[in-house]
């Protein structure tokens, strides 16, 4: 989901650059003119974040299925399919020793990415923090982010596992038990996010900045106030019920929460770029922001594009490793009773 989700993100910047054939001017290569990027572009920022982002995701996934590719190498029923899902494999023979260095690398790489998704986080929060323009020159930003990211990333985990669990009948691979958990901690970043919130209108109040202030007042009352409440809805008031355990424990119940918080999340990101552009220091240059065709017709793409990669990742490659099966299942037999 991750990688999928990184390719859709990549191509904004790409096409908002204006001139995107020339995207490679935002890398440090050597050229004949001997130019670099300006380090200091929060755009810069953004394609080493996002570069790396994918890399370090796709080296997770690729290392996490290397056991699962030797398996289809070995039961392909087709000539290129066993060349493919061979090379993929790398060699893999199951041995005590590849299992060995597989556990130590993928254990690394855990390690790397999970402090990975706080700095890449923070640095797309800084896109917004270092501008001067009211409702983004915040520094509870990075946190807020990081906090968000986790919340819409659990959310679209459950869009996404639920009904695969259900078309797929894998209740005995994804619990009631992980569904649970995955509530709680939706729940808990809920808060969080919620906190951020509140910070971010209270600091505008403590702050004395009668800018920061219309701004809070302009997404409370102003032209985009049905967003932000609803906003305020989707994130904050929805979640609330996940303290109770027969809704954390229900999947159609968790499905419904799942769509409504990434809707919300759709919402701040809606909210915290265009009620912070459409009236900014200038009255002159304020306005309203109403999405064409082409607008419309690029989300509307990602989410295709999304969907697609996806589809084709459940149709030629497993779902669950077999790393997680190997060991899941002697825990779970372990448990029965005699």
């Amino acid at each position: 989901m991750t990688i999928f989700a990184v390719a859709c993100a990549g191509l904004f910047p790409l096409l908002h650059l204006g001139r995107p054939w020339y995207f490679y001017w935002l890398l440090p290569y050597p050229n004949t003119m001997s130019l670099w990027p300006q380090f200091r572009s929060p755009l810069v920022w953004d394609v080493f974040a996002v570069l790396t982002y994918f890399t370090i995701s796709l080296l997770f996934w690729f290392i996490g299925l290397v056991p699962d590719f030797a398996t289809l190498r070995d039961r392909s029923p087709s000539r290129p399919g066993r060349f493919i899902y061979g090379m993929l494999a790398m060699g893999w023979r199951g041995s005590a020793r590849h299992w060995h260095r597989y556990e130590t690398a993928y254990l690394l790489l855990a390690g790397l990415a999970t402090p990975l998704v706080v700095s890449v986080h923070t640095v797309v929060s800084f896109d917004f923090a270092v501008a001067q323009l009211p409702g983004w020159h915040t520094t509870i930003f990075p946190p807020y982010f990081v906090a968000g990211a986790i919340y819409s990333g659990f959310a679209m985990v459950l869009t996404l596992a639920i009904p695969l669990r259900a078309v797929y009948q894998l209740e005995d691979f994804i619990t009631t038990r992980h569904l649970q958990n995955m509530a709680k901690i939706l729940l808990a970043t809920g808060l969080i996010v919620g906190y951020g919130y509140m910070i971010e209108a209270f600091m505008a109040w403590y702050g004395g900045n009668p800018y920061e202030e219309y701004t809070i007042w302009n997404r409370l009352t102003g032209p985009y106030a049905p967003l932000y409440w609803a906003l305020l809805f989707c994130n904050i008031a929805t979640p609330q019920v996940l303290w109770l355990q027969r809704v954390r424990t229900s999947a159609p119940a968790l499905f419904v929460i799942s769509l409504i918080v990434n809707t919300g999340m759709w919402l701040e990101r809606f909210v915290i770029v265009v009620t912070s552009l459409h009236r900014d220091f200038l009255p002159s240059s304020w306005g309203m922001y109403y999405p064409t065709i082409w607008d419309v017709a690029t989300f509307v793409g990602t989410l295709g594009l999304f969907a697609t990669l996806f589809f084709l990742f459940i149709r030629f490659m497993p779902m669950i490793s077999i790393f997680e099966m190997r060991t899941i299942l002697p825990e779970a037999e372990v448990k029965e009773p005699a």
